[in-house]
């Protein structure tokens, strides 16, 4: 039985148990924006054994709604024999920067000891990438086989490509892009604006309140998963079928309002803009005379995935990547009937390509 949403955040708190999550913490964080972000902390997990030389790491980057708990969203990937062998790697997730799950983010306590809510500073992905460099410093670890990541992990293992090649012996970027695109923007300042319309909002001071905006992050998650699947899955699916409960419901209804009370037992609004206003920023030729310049630079080897009926991260986007950079492998696609979310489910696919990306990466420094 799944318990009632949480009134105000789903976000993991200093109260709640730790489970498997471990902390470190970074010190203080400039920002792009010049603002610094005082005593940061990182959630993370991680699986397998360091080898004493420290060279058997893997970075995992989840995605938006992602965290460090990998199993729990991507199944059958991490473990003895599976793609990400913990036999033989030391395989380790951060929760990002801004999240809602033991990371330093706009749930968590500031200096002040009260929450961040709308003082929380403005985060890029390339932040982001600067806190999981910070963490990889201070725990030690000198290098990593591959940096792997879905969507928003894509971008910031393509992040890791162009700004610490000497550290990465490969990357896999799945069903993500360079660059965010015009409708990716609409789509997101949308859902960001369905949350900031909640009246329970409050300016994104919310946590000492009796109610959160957690309706409009439920039409947020709504509109974004319409973009993780597809049109045809949709329509096959659901079609005009009724639910055939009391409320009179579209059997597609229901089934989006099952995704968004999902979300809200586990996420915070103010993490859901943080992150999404990332994603929006993520642009690998800013500052560095544009796309094609940008990556023109890389020289580690970068597996690019696209999953064919993507309509969030369309093919295109992809193959960008894969024509820009001198470094890239020709493009792996994967052909799946649930669009984005195909990272999620075709992990036949998806573990026969990490392999492949371990055994470049094992090639190139061997």
């Amino acid at each position: 039985m799944i318990s009632e949403p949480h009134t105000i955040t789903g976000a993991w708190l200093e109260s709640h148990d730790p489970g498997e999550r471990r902390f470190k913490k970074i010190g203080d964080l400039m920002l792009e924006s010049g603002e610094v972000l005082p005593d940061v902390t990182i959630a993370y997990q991680s699986w397998g054994q360091l080898k004493a030389d420290r060279s058997n790491a893997i970075l995992i980057n989840h995605a938006l709604t992602g965290w460090s708990d990998v199993p729990s969203w991507w199944p059958q990937m991490v473990g003895p024999g599976l793609p990400f062998d913990t036999n033989k790697y030391f395989v380790i997730c951060p929760n990002v920067i801004g999240g809602c799950q033991g990371s330093t983010g706009p749930s968590s306590i500031a200096p002040d000891g009260k929450r961040w809510g709308s003082r929380f500073p403005y985060l890029t992905v390339r932040d982001m990438v600067a806190a999981e460099l910070a963490m990889t410093r201070a725990l030690e670890i000198p290098s990593y086989q591959i940096a792997v990541g879905p969507s928003l992990g894509g971008m910031r293992s393509l992040e890791w490509a162009i700004q610490f090649p000497e550290m990465i012996g490969a990357i896999c970027s799945i069903g993500s892009s360079a660059v965010a695109t015009g409708d990716q923007i609409g789509t997101w300042t949308t859902e960001i604006h369905a949350i900031k319309a909640d009246p329970h909002f409050y300016g994104g001071d919310y946590y000492d309140k009796d109610r959160g905006p957690i309706e409009g992050m439920g039409i947020a998650r709504k509109i974004a998963h319409l973009t993780y699947r597809t049109e045809y899955e949709m329509d096959t699916r659901f079609g005009r079928d009724l639910q055939g409960d009391e409320t009179g419901r579209y059997a597609v209804q229901s089934y989006l309002d099952h995704q968004a009370f999902k979300l809200q037992r586990r996420f915070d609004a103010n993490t859901y803009i943080a992150l999404e206003s990332a994603m929006i920023s993520h642009d690998i030729g800013r500052d560095r005379g544009g796309v094609e310049a940008a990556l023109a630079t890389a020289r580690v080897p970068i597996v690019v995935v696209s999953i064919d009926t993507d309509r969030l991260f369309p093919a295109r986007l992809q193959e960008e990547i894969v024509s820009l950079s001198p470094s890239a492998l020709p493009l792996k696609r994967i052909s799946s009937p649930f669009g984005h979310d195909g990272f999620l489910i075709e992990v036949e696919s998806v573990g026969a390509i990490i392999r492949e990306t371990l055994e470049i990466a094992g090639s190139k420094r061997a």
